[in-house]
């Protein structure tokens, strides 16, 4: 497996990206992630998740700030051997059949193994043409390329979107069983956190072009925790929630319900309880002003001066 000293497999630093008169679609990005990772990429519509990754391919140029693949910066000609990109539109040559495109790959990279592709490919014929197969078909496809090209960085926008839940299943089993036998890095971008917080054990959270949350899955989780009280005014944040980090809080009568990061003991009374990622990752798409979490090994200094970098 490609690596460097420090074991990262993918470093953002200050990174930004603006499109004309557009605000950002990325602003201030950085985080590290380290190599072996199967990494989530989450966050509301046009929170920049594609943005990053057509970064981190290459195919984007970034306006502020840099990205680095096993220690080199995207441009240098390691990293295009090192990176597989599934894109959202599927890019595909229509008048070509299935056999072709593998044909292709196989030509177009030295590190070609047919027999992943070809489980990736599933039932399709191979004599079919590109133009005839279904959304769906035309997925499998494009991950089987993806696939065959042996990355050692596994980049998947919206990857299962045109599937249904029997070939996401199967092609969620085809590429963690790769990443599992290479020891690859896998980040994949989609909505379905169920589906993610099943196979990934990192998590990277964008919204409004920033990261909002980054690290270890199960110690992000951990971070956090759910508490129920009574309180005397359902108009107000409980004085006793003041001495922590509320992410969010919901108040139904006289009872509260919150998601918090303990910053000191709970006072009598109060249940707490561990939070799922979804209610996690939830409650900050909720409050786009409750402060971010990079945990220590994830947090990069960039030049926002009121950011939290880290946990401590």
């Amino acid at each position: 497996m490609t690596g460097n000293e420090s074991g990262i497999a993918l470093e953002c630093v200050g990174l930004g990206k603006r499109y004309r008169r557009r605000r950002p679609a990325l602003s201030e990005c950085g985080f590290r992630l380290p190599a072996g990772r199967i990494c989530a990429l989450v966050g509301p519509n046009g929170a920049g998740k594609s943005t990053l990754l057509a970064l981190a391919s290459g195919l984007l140029a970034p306006t502020e700030g840099h990205v680095e693949v096993f220690g080199a910066r995207v441009g240098h000609p390691r990293t295009a051997r090192s990176v597989g990109f599934l894109d959202q539109d599927r890019p595909l040559f229509p008048h070509l059949s299935v056999a072709d495109h593998l044909r292709l790959g196989r030509e177009l990279n030295p590190r070609w193994n047919q027999t992943v592709a070809e489980q990736a490919i599933g039932p399709i014929p191979l004599t079919a043409r590109v133009a005839t197969l279904s959304g769906g078909e035309r997925t499998r496809l494009a991950l089987a390329l993806v696939l065959g090209k042996q990355p050692d960085l596994l980049l998947l926008d919206e990857p299962m979107a045109d599937l249904d839940p029997l070939a996401r299943h199967e092609m969620t089993s085809v590429i963690m069983a790769d990443a599992a036998e290479r020891g690859s890095t896998v980040v994949i971008s989609s909505h379905i956190l169920a589906e993610l917080e099943s196979v990934c054990d990192h998590l990277v959270m964008l919204d409004s072009g920033r990261v909002r949350l980054a690290g270890e899955i199960d110690e992000l989780v951990a971070l956090h925790t759910v508490v129920t009280g009574a309180c005397d005014d359902g108009t107000e944040l409980p004085q006793e929630l003041r001495w922590h980090t509320v992410i969010g809080a919901r108040t139904t009568g006289r009872a509260t319900t919150a998601l918090i990061r303990p910053g000191a003991l709970l006072p009598h009374g109060w249940v707490a309880a561990t939070p799922t990622l979804e209610e996690v990752v939830l409650e900050y798409m909720r409050n786009p002003l409750a402060p971010p979490l990079l945990t220590e090994a994830d947090g990069l200094d960039v030049r926002d001066p009121n950011r939290e970098t880290a946990v401590r």
